[in-house]
């Protein structure tokens, strides 16, 4: 739900009575992972996707059903050999989907209002939900931030402005779920998380989905060529918060950057080790000369990130490889670096380059080959765990009866 927060944020503030229907579980070939959304309002618009389009149609009508009758309800969608019109996924995945009413007078509205709110500022927080267990408790919800917890349930009274209650009334069980949605929060993970319905960390009893909201990923551009304008717009277009950074005055413009977040002129190894960088961020070294790209990824190649790649030449890059291991860099450490930098498209412009790059990146998140997939016979989706932080949790693991719009999870 947390994906649609900047638009819900604006229902909300607007005082529209919504529906949110959210993908609470995934098994086989599934298009969108937990946490992936789509919301209608009492006026019949609709944003978002749970499916990209097989099964929109049924969950809009799930959606107007909870406006009406108040009701949160889980209904698994798959695919169906014996009836291959039935509303289903044609892809051959399974998906849950649970469909939570938020009207204005909604006891949960609160505390997805201030989920929203943090979600669409960048601010660091988790949305909390049972997802399955005791009909009462199905969709209450839990707001964990750093170092505080609010509460709301929707089977709860609430009185003006104010709510009460939790996931299930009990103390230990709100304390539990808040340091569980923590730790994935601290990982920028979304996910879920099987507990009792008194708290203890035994399975079985409640499954609660965890949707984290944190600041996007960084990419950070080093070299403020022509390619890096083309990488800055692809960049932007995953959804990272970009920045350049060149040595040279002339050419580290915003001018010339536009759409990026930050252009810094700095030299690059000491502008990245004075940034803050973690497991998401991205490294993309464009500027093939040697007295920056040494320096830069010695240091590159010793911190976290996700990906490191550097722009140039076989020949560049294994004179490269060579002065690096003469500053003392090991194998391991050097097995991270990604160069020439992008996938083998044919790539000519620095459009195309960029797409390679992006490919690359991509494909690196979210453990792909970068082979063509005709042909492969390898799973279209993959389950790895995500380093942008929207993992696909365990429940893409899980073996589950292929039924079609079947009840699920009560």
């Amino acid at each position: 739900m947390l994906d649609l927060a900047e638009e819900l944020h604006r229902w909300t503030e607007e005082g529209r009575a919504f529906a949110v229907a959210t993908v609470v579980a995934v098994g086989g070939s599934a298009p969108r992972g937990p946490g992936a959304a789509l919301a209608v309002d009492s006026e019949g618009t609709v944003i978002g996707s749970v499916s990209g389009g097989c099964v929109e149609g049924a969950v809009y009508d799930l959606c107007l059903q909870a406006l009406q009758d108040g009701e949160t309800v889980v209904e698994r969608f798959g695919y169906s050999d014996e009836d291959a019109f039935a509303v289903g996924l044609t892809c051959g995945g399974i998906i849950d989907i649970m469909v939570t009413p938020a009207g204005g007078d909604a006891p949960v509205r609160p505390v997805l209002r201030s989920a929203l709110s943090a979600a669409a500022r960048d601010k660091p927080a988790a949305l909390v939900r049972v997802v399955r267990g005791p009909a009462e408790l199905l969709g209450t919800a839990l707001l964990v931030r750093p170092g505080e917890a609010r509460r709301g349930s929707p089977r709860a009274e609430s009185g003006a402005g104010s709510y009460e209650g939790g996931l299930g009334g009990q103390a230990e069980l709100d304390r539990t779920a808040a340091g569980e949605a923590r730790a994935l929060l601290d990982a920028g993970r979304t996910g879920t998380v099987e507990l009792s319905a008194d708290g203890s960390r035994c399975p079985g009893g409640l499954t609660l989905l965890v949707e984290s909201s944190v600041p996007p990923p960084r990419m950070i551009v080093f070299g403020a060529i022509d390619f890096a304008a083309a990488l800055v717009r692809m960049g932007k277009f995953l959804g990272y918060h970009v920045t350049v950074c060149d040595a040279r005055p002339v050419f580290a413009t915003r001018t010339r950057f536009p759409e990026a977040d930050d252009v810094v002129v700095d030299w690059p190894h000491r502008y990245l080790r004075g940034t803050a960088t973690d497991e998401r961020t991205v490294l993309c070294v464009l500027t093939h000369d040697a007295k920056f790209d040494v320096p830069l990824l010695e240091a590159a190649l010793r911190i976290p990130a996700a990906y490191v790649g550097a722009l140039g030449s076989r020949r560049t890059h294994a004179d490269r490889e060579r002065r690096l291991r003469e500053v003392g860099l090991s194998d391991g450490e050097l097995s991270r670096l990604r160069a020439p930098i992008g996938l083998d498209l044919g790539a000519r412009t620095p459009e195309e380059t960029a797409l390679s790059i992006a490919a690359e990146i991509v494909a690196t998140r979210r453990g792909g080959t970068g082979t063509p997939l005709t042909g492969s016979g390898r799973p279209i989706h993959h389950e790895e765990t995500d380093n942008a932080g929207t993992g696909p949790g365990p429940w893409a693991r899980s073996s589950v009866p292929t039924r079609s719009s079947v009840p699920s999870l009560r």
